[in-house]
C-alpha cells in the first residue's frame, strides 16, 4: 500500500506546481497571493514555481512579426529560394542556441498542427529537433502520422538519445508514430539492403515516403557534429566525408559548399528515404549557430529544402548583412571593404 500512496503524493505535487505556476504567469497574482489561495505558505508557492520552469511546465509563445527579423526572412527567402523562413531573436548564445531553436521550431511545429495541413509529417532527429519537441506544449493531434525519416540506433546498436518520435507521441497523442529501430548507416551497402528487407522497415520507409512535410535537422561535417558524438559513425568516416569537399549534411546526405550533393559510400548506406525522391516535396529545416555556417549555407544551396527556422545572429550571416560572414559570397566581401 505504501507505493501507491508514494506514487499518489508525487502526482499531487506535481499538479499543485501546475497549478501554480499557472496562477503565477497565466494569471499575473504574485507569490503572495498563490500561497492565500493554495493554503500554503508563501516559500512552498516559491518552490512550486521553480519547480514548474525546472520541469519543463512552462511554455511560452510570442505571436506576430518581430521587427528587423522580418527582414531578415524576406532576404533569405529570396537568396536561397525558399517559400518559408521564420527568423527569431536569439535568448541564448553559444556554438548551438538550443533554447533560441528549440523555442522556435516548438512554434513553429504548433502552428503546423493547429492548422491541421498535413496527415503524414516525416522527422529527422538530432538535437535541435529534440529540443523543439521539448518546448512543445500539449499539442492534441491524434490522428496525424508521425514517421522517423532516419535509423534510430546508433552503431552499437544503442538507442539514440536525439530521437523524437516517442516524445512527440506523448505531446500530441497521436495515435500512429512509426520508427525506424535500425542503426542510421548501415555497415555496408549489402547490409542496408538485408535490413530493409525486415518486416516492416519497409512499409516505414514507404510512409517516409509519403509525408507531406519534413522536418529535418543540418548536421556540420566534423567530429563535434551530432552523427559522430551520438555514436552513428566512426570519427575516420567523417574525416573521410570532409576530405571529399562535404560541408553539411541531411538525412544520411553530403553537400559541398555549392550544394552539389557529394557522393559517398556513407550516403549509399544510409537508411533514409533517398533524398532525390523528396525533391520538391516541403521540407522545412530547424538549424542555427555559428559552428553550423558552412553546414547550413550548402544545404541551402542544394535546393532541397522549402524552409527554414533559424536564429537572428545565423540569418544575419546566411543574409550576408555582416563583414565576412559569408566568404563564398564575392560579391558580398567586396562591399564590405569599399
Amino acid at each position: 500500500m505504501d507505493q501507491p500512496r508514494s506514487h499518489l503524493q508525487i502526482d499531487e505535487e506535481a499538479t499543485l506546481a501546475a497549478r501554480a505556476a499557472w496562477l503565477y504567469f497565466a494569471g499575473g497574482q504574485t507569490q503572495g497571493e498563490i500561497a492565500e489561495k493554495l493554503n500554503i505558505p508563501n516559500t512552498k508557492a516559491h518552490r512550486l514555481i521553480a519547480r514548474a520552469s525546472r520541469d519543463g511546465l512552462i511554455r511560452v509563445f510570442v505571436e506576430g512579426p518581430i521587427a528587423g527579423c522580418v527582414g531578415l526572412e524576406e532576404q533569405i527567402k529570396a537568396k536561397f529560394g525558399l517559400g518559408h523562413c521564420e527568423v527569431v531573436p536569439n535568448i541564448d548564445d553559444g556554438a548551438l542556441p538550443l533554447r533560441t531553436l528549440g523555442m522556435a521550431g516548438a512554434r513553429y511545429l504548433r502552428n503546423v498542427l493547429d492548422r491541421g495541413a498535413h496527415q503524414i509529417i516525416g522527422v529527422g532527429h538530432g538535437r535541435t529537433l529534440a529540443a523543439a519537441i521539448d518546448f512543445l506544449p500539449s499539442s492534441p493531434a491524434p490522428h496525424v502520422k508521425f514517421v522517423s525519416l532516419l535509423g534510430g540506433l546508433t552503431r552499437r546498436f544503442a538507442a539514440n538519445p536525439y530521437d523524437v518520435i516517442h516524445r512527440l507521441s506523448e505531446r500530441t497523442g497521436s495515435e500512429e508514430a512509426y520508427l525506424l529501430p535500425v542503426p542510421f548507416f548501415a555497415n555496408s551497402v549489402e547490409d542496408k539492403a538485408v535490413l530493409l528487407k525486415q518486416f516492416g522497415i519497409a512499409d516505414v520507409v514507404a510512409l517516409a515516403r509519403q509525408a507531406t512535410l519534413h522536418l529535418v535537422g543540418i548536421g556540420e561535417v566534423d567530429n563535434k557534429g551530432f552523427i559522430t558524438s551520438a555514436g552513428m559513425i566512426a570519427p575516420a568516416e567523417i574525416d573521410e566525408v570532409a576530405r571529399a569537399g562535404a560541408l553539411g549534411e541531411v538525412l544520411g546526405s553530403f553537400f559541398a559548399d555549392d550544394g552539389k550533393r557529394v557522393p559517398t559510400d556513407l550516403s549509399d548506406r544510409a537508411l533514409a528515404p533517398d533524398i532525390e525522391q523528396l525533391r520538391g516535396r516541403e521540407m522545412v529545416a530547424i538549424a542555427g549557430g555559428r559552428n553550423k555556417m558552412k553546414a547550413i549555407r550548402a544545404v541551402l544551396r542544394s535546393g532541397l529544402l522549402t524552409g527554414l527556422i533559424t536564429d537572428e545572429a545565423t540569418a544575419r550571416q546566411l543574409a550576408g548583412e555582416e563583414t565576412g560572414s559569408d566568404p563564398g559570397n564575392k560579391n558580398g566581401a567586396k562591399k564590405a571593404a569599399s
